[in-house]
């Protein structure tokens, strides 16, 4: 990469992007007319699904008259990060559709939030994968089952995920480049130091909100697997089932982005060769791939509907409660339904 200095302005700085090559015209990102309209309509659709089906979760957690479980805590907890995700959609849809006309506070409260709650869902899921680890493969239960352990950790997690997003928010601003007729919401950040910030960022977030949580999952859920693939538990397969298909919806919705982050990092450290032509593809790939993974934040309640018999259960139960069914629709799912109602058993089975 020799001689470019990169500006890039958008809600995760990587749209309405401008190159500015040695000796050579500017290279525009000509992504835009996807940035304004589908971008903006995407981000739209997936707060509302977000908010309907994370605000359910939350409250039938709440709602819950026996003992909340271990991966009950952590499953709120991860419901309350997606639906705070997804309250700073709105904001971007509005600034890709236009400009940011919300001013420095929101831009950093917006940054700030999304970048925490990004942290925090990431290090839940691992939580959960270690929680499962040490209670199925070593057998503690009583340990990791610990109310206030429990809660202890979750504490933890938001306190390690604010802190992680604490020098974005301070670093952000919403001003106007010179030479743009758009107010950005944006790192101010000049000169060189803007490309050693922005690859730092890019690292931090690879190697801490993706990579090692990815290999803790892996570790721990190896392992999980084996045990249980050993044992006759048919509960603990079934609750296995719906955990591991929130582990794998985390990697099929950020996989493909991270794979384009790193890419990114590698041009930015100069270890691969970079034309304009490359540079947009990267920026269009980042785009298209942030799509899918800010997508993410509604995808677990669907799979807790689908796949997660209890959750189900639950759900009905609290919506009977409140007299919005009957008892004969909540009957007919019992008849219907497979499911042991006796025991202490979590939110995924």
């Amino acid at each position: 990469m020799t001689g470019m200095v990169v500006m890039e302005f958008n809600t995760s700085d990587e749209n309405d992007t401008y190159y500015y090559l040695d000796g050579a015209a500017p290279c525009h990102n000509n992504n835009m007319d996807l940035n304004s309209t589908g971008l903006a309509v995407t981000y739209i659709i997936v707060v509302l699904v977000s908010l309907l089906g994370n605000s359910l979760v939350i409250y039938v957690i709440c709602c819950m008259e026996r003992r909340k479980t271990s991966t009950d805590v952590y499953l709120m907890n991860l419901a309350l990060a997606d639906l705070l995700f997804s309250l700073t959609l709105p904001l971007w849809a509005v600034y890709v559709h236009s400009e940011w006309i919300f001013g420095t506070t929101l831009c950093r409260l917006a940054s700030g939030l999304q970048e925490t709650t990004f942290y925090g869902g990431v290090l839940l899921l691992g939580s959960i994968s270690v929680d499962r680890y040490l209670a199925i493969v070593k057998a503690t239960q009583v340990i990791v089952h610990k109310r206030h352990l429990v809660s202890a950790v979750c504490a933890l997690v938001w306190l390690v995920a604010g802190m992680l997003a604490l020098p974005v928010c301070i670093h952000k601003e919403a001003f106007q480049p010179s030479g743009s007729p758009r107010y950005v919401c944006h790192d101010n950040v000049t000169g060189k130091k803007m490309e050693q910030w922005q690859l730092s960022m890019r690292l931090l977030r690879y190697i801490v909100g993706f990579f090692i949580p990815l290999m803790v999952m892996i570790f721990c859920y190896g392992s999980t697997s084996c045990t249980l693939y050993r044992s006759r538990n048919s509960q603990k397969h079934k609750a296995m089932r719906v955990i591991l298909s929130v582990v794998l919806a985390f990697v099929l919705c950020w996989l493909p982005y991270n794979i384009a982050v790193l890419v990114d990092i590698l041009m930015r450290g100069n270890l691969l060769d970079e034309s304009c032509d490359l540079r947009q593809q990267v920026a269009f790939s980042l785009m298209v791939t942030e799509i899918l993974a800010f997508s993410h934040c509604a995808v677990n309640p669907v799979l807790y509907a689908f796949i997660g018999q209890k959750f189900r259960d639950e759900l009905l139960t609290t919506l009977f409660k409140h007299g919005l069914i009957n008892k004969k629709v909540l009957s007919t799912y019992r008849k219907n339904s497979v499911y042991s109602f006796s025991g202490n058993t979590s939110i995924t089975r």
